[in-house]
């Protein structure tokens, strides 16, 4: 989930604050792109089975 969508989902600002600053406190952001591996994955195990 898109960090900018965790306030709706949570919805609750003063909550939200409070969880997303434990969360991320001592954390390292990384965004991927492109397809799921899992999804990739799956799209390959079946064509195998």
């Amino acid at each position: 989930i898109p960090v900018k969508e965790w306030y709706d989902i949570i919805g609750e600002k003063t909550i939200a604050d409070a969880v997303l600053d434990r969360i991320v406190h001592h954390s390292i952001r990384v965004e991927l792109f492109g397809e799921s591996m899992r999804r990739r994955n799956s799209k390959i195990e079946n064509v195998f089975l």
